[in-house]
């Protein structure tokens, strides 16, 4: 019986559908069934109730596990999938799907949630929560742009509105400069500007402070204050870069600015007034050749062979592979032509080896047998097939795909990325919050604003509002600038008057409460940073070529670094490891970086650096940024120098830039040639949009933000012991390793630690010349005895009262001495000198004669 089921298996599908009428009459009007059909049925029946039996077992253990599985408990701060999978409870309703099922972004679970007191909720049925201080930011933050609604648009009282709705401080509406961007603040003024009595109106009709007219240093935009008829002399301004005597290797500017000579006619105008590149013969290459944006010359076969031969990297910019032949429109013959892939197989030869006519190929589909071997996607073509995979794989060979780690792209996430097989998730670090629009990480808390140095005055940009403010105001020449946030302070120097000043926020624009901090021994101030952990201030000198540090409130400061240093320029800190960064654009540029006390020196940046000025750090993604004024570049590097990057490389756009910061995923710069101060992505780099210009030689940047400062422990004041127990300077040491000391002591200029390490001692070579006078002064004493003593005996008259005979001996001289004295065989004694000048008899405890005068020399000598 068993073989007769197994013979009329091939009939199962036909007797499954007789096995509910398996008790029918066995006469019907469709025929009469046998006996053994009966039975055979019976049995078949039999056998098909068993299986679905074992079926409905097998399905109700998959329930019975899918149930176990769904009351599986999750953690509090994680999301229970209805299918049982938990996941971060930070990805449900964020507009991506993570749970196999959906249910993290399904309606019923996003319609239940509640927006926290700190939240603002979108409504509508997205039913969003976005940070509230992203309402009326400028940005639609919620998918229904709810956020943005109802905004108020008025400018604070006492601003002015421009036409393009930018907020503008008073103090520059007719001030003569377009600082709205649309010349809207310079439109309704009906008389010119007038200045004060102790001030000189320049020919720009612009105003300074009359004490600023003829002292070398033009403030005037036209440098009318400075000029000949005024101040007599030739009339040339004063520059940062003027200097008596260029170097060998540099070029002199007409303007007495020094650069170096390899700039000299290379295309590029790197001098103020453009000499370096006048009466330059026409640079011309070869035809063979390349001609670089700079002017210099290539190898042809050096374009576009993804190497950056040229200095600004244009041999690689605009290459576009035009014999690429991929993709479904396309067909490559064998010999190498391409033609369009409606061409094949259509029984006309296009290629010229007829390589698109294969009559065993043309009309086979290859994926109908065994899915053409691929593991997933396989896609029939004309001639062949290809192998593709799903969203988040890659083809590991031509037919197996595996998973893409998109978290290798550093453009993939704003700042940290999670991959998983088939996908990746974008996160924020804590303080920052994703944008469900844009997928972007932006900053929790107050709105950021930028403060930029503009010469004779700091100001200030809001990056929610666009309102347009000064801070501080009657500077001479501002240039190197950073903030204490969580104490709202802001430091800047004074290269003209080669000071570092501090003041509140709140209150710089009054002089009276800027206070000098350190305004001695500084030559060229060009660069300052603040350690707001331990609460020291760090800058750069181009002038002594050195590195300092001192305390906060300007106490006490030292020297740090004034060896191998050519033209110091930017100075970035992070407090938090111990480390701090520089540029260096002299005769080998390059990015070093040292430990906050100076030591663990070592070079990130060299090779493919002409000219670092602004560098910066990204604090959250542990990356440091620098522009480059020659090649006319921004890029990036990791904090150990490795994964370089270039974020922006246009000459049009990047003229001279000189500073820049880094926030969010912005990135803004100042540019001295353009007068201009610019943001764009950093991701990207595109967005670029202009903020302020029409600029009077804006320096240094920074964004003041509580983010951009973390707090953390001050290392130097971490137990009882303040300062660290250090009698000066207590500075944050490198953190290397975990062993790392959290700080080192430090001793003014001149003196060095003591054997405790905290103290300080006068130092080796303060010693030194303390020695070296002493040994001086006691060697010319010595001197001074013995030609006194050789000159005595000379000059003497004897008598030894232990001979009965008196010996008596007479030298030249105008004075003589008798000197009586008696010597006992047994030893010495007392001798009586009697002197004929002096008339005086003195008791010795010496056998030979000693003048008071010798005696000072003589006992000096000894003591030291």
């Amino acid at each position: 019986m068993l073989d007769l089921l197994i013979a009329t298996e091939p009939r199962s599908n036909e007797l499954k559908n007789s096995c509910g009428s398996v008790t029918a009459p066995a006469s019907s009007t469709q025929g009469l069934l046998t006996s053994d059909l009966l039975v055979t049925m019976l049995l078949f029946c039999l056998k098909h109730t068993r299986l679905t039996l074992l079926s409905s077992l097998s399905l109700s253990l998959s329930a019975s596990v899918s149930l176990r599985a769904a009351r599986k408990t999750c953690a509090p701060a994680e999301f229970a999938c209805f299918n049982g999978q938990c996941v971060p409870g930070r990805w449900r309703c964020d507009g991506e799907a993570e749970c196999p099922d959906g249910s993290d972004e399904a309606e019923e679970t996003c319609s239940k949630q509640t927006c926290p007191p700190e939240k603002f909720d979108c409504g509508g049925s997205t039913n969003k929560c976005v940070s509230l201080s992203w309402r009326c930011d400028g940005e639609k933050d919620c998918e229904n742009g709810a956020d943005e609604e109802d905004c108020a648009s008025a400018c604070p009282s006492g601003e002015f509105m421009c036409g393009n709705r930018k907020c503008l401080a008073a103090v520059y509406v007719c001030d003569g400069d377009d600082d709205c961007g649309d010349g809207s603040d310079e439109l309704k003024c009906t008389s010119p500007l007038t200045c004060g009595p102790n001030h000189l109106r320049c020919n720009t009709s612009e105003c300074v402070p009359l004490m600023w007219s003829c002292d070398g240093d033009p403030d005037c935009s036209d440098s009318s204050d400075e000029g000949p008829e005024r101040c007599g002399g030739d009339g040339v301004p004063y520059l940062t870069n003027r200097r008596a005597n260029c170097t060998a290797g540099e070029f002199r500017c007409a303007n007495g600015e020094c650069i170096r000579l390899t700039w000299k006619c290379d295309g590029d105008p790197d001098c103020k007034d453009k000499s370096d590149e006048a009466d330059c013969p026409l640079l011309t290459c070869r035809p063979d050749e390349f001609q670089c944006g700079d002017g210099s010359c290539i190898h042809g076969t050096k374009q576009c062979n993804k190497v950056h031969d040229c200095l600004d990297q244009s041999d690689e910019s605009g290459c576009v592979n035009a014999t690429k032949c991929e993709g479904p429109l396309k067909f490559q013959c064998k010999n190498g032509e391409c033609i369009d892939s409606s061409k094949v197989c259509d029984s006309v030869k296009d290629c010229k080896d007829r390589s698109d006519e294969p009559k065993k190929e043309c009309g086979l589909n290859e994926c109908m047998i065994n899915n053409g071997g691929c593991s997933h996607v396989c896609m029939d073509r004309p001639i062949g097939f290809e192998c593709q995979c799903p969203t988040g794989y890659q083809l590991l060979d031509k037919k197996t795909c595996g998973d893409i780690d998109e978290c290798e792209n550093p453009d993939a996430c704003s700042q940290i990325c999670i991959n998983y097989k088939g996908d990746f998730k974008c996160e924020c670090y804590e303080g920052y919050e994703m944008d469900p629009v844009t997928k972007t990480c932006k900053a929790e808390g107050k709105s950021p604003y930028l403060l930029f140095t503009n010469r004779h005055e700091i100001r200030r940009i809001d990056l929610v509002k666009r309102d347009y403010s000064q801070v501080v105001s009657t500077q001479k020449n501002a240039v190197a600038l950073d903030l204490d946030v969580a104490n709202n302070r802001v430091f800047w120097c004074d290269r003209f008057h080669r000071k570092i000043y501090s003041a509140f926020i709140h209150e710089a624009g009054d002089p009276s409460q800027q206070v000098p901090l350190v305004d001695s021994s500084l030559q060229t101030p060009v660069g300052l940073a603040l350690d707001w952990l331990q609460h020291n201030l760090y800058w750069t000198d181009s002038g002594d070529k050195s590195i300092s540090v001192a305390s906060v409130d300007g106490t006490k400061r030292r020297v740090l670094i004034n060896t191998d240093l050519s033209e110091p320029r930017a100075i970035a800190l992070d407090p938090h490891h111990g480390f701090m960064y520089w540029s260096d654009w002299g005769s080998r540029a390059k990015i070093e970086k040292a430990g906050m006390n100076g030591v663990d020196r070592q070079v990130l940046v060299s090779d493919n650096i002409e000219w670092p000025n602004g560098i910066t750090l990204d604090v959250a993604n542990k990356r440091l940024y620098w522009v480059d004024s020659k090649l006319h570049l921004i890029s990036s590097v990791d904090l150990n120098g490795a994964h370089r990057r270039t974020h922006l490389s246009l000459a049009e756009r990047l003229g001279h830039p000189y500073a820049l910061a880094v926030f969010e995923d912005r990135i803004y710069w100042t540019d001295r040639d353009k007068a201009a101060v610019f943001m764009a992505n950093r991701l990207t780099g595109q967005d670029i949009h202009t903020l302020a210009e029409n600029l009077n030689d804006p320096h240094d940047i920074v964004v003041f933000h509580q983010l951009r400062q973390p707090q953390g422990p001050d290392s130097c004041n971490l137990g009882n012991v303040a300062n660290g127990g250090c009698e000066y300077l207590c500075l944050k040491a490198p953190q290397i390793t975990e062993h790392s000391p959290k700080y080192t002591c430090a001793c003014p200029d001149g003196q060095d630690l003591g054997p405790d390490m905290r103290g300080c001692v006068p130092g080796k070579a303060e010693w030194d010349s303390s020695v070296s006078q002493h040994l001086v002064f006691g060697l010319v004493c010595a001197g001074v005895y013995l030609v006194w003593r050789n000159y005595r005996r000379n000059s003497t008259k004897s008598m030894n009262f232990d001979n009965p005979v008196y010996r008596k001996t007479t030298g030249e001289g105008e004075e003589d001495e008798i000197h009586i004295g008696r010597t006992d065989a047994m030893g010495h004694h007392a001798t009586n000198n009697i002197s004929s000048t002096d008339t005086c008899v003195h008791l010795q405890p010496f056998p030979t004669p000693i003048s008071m005068k010798s005696n000072v020399c003589f006992v000096l000598f000894f003591v030291f």
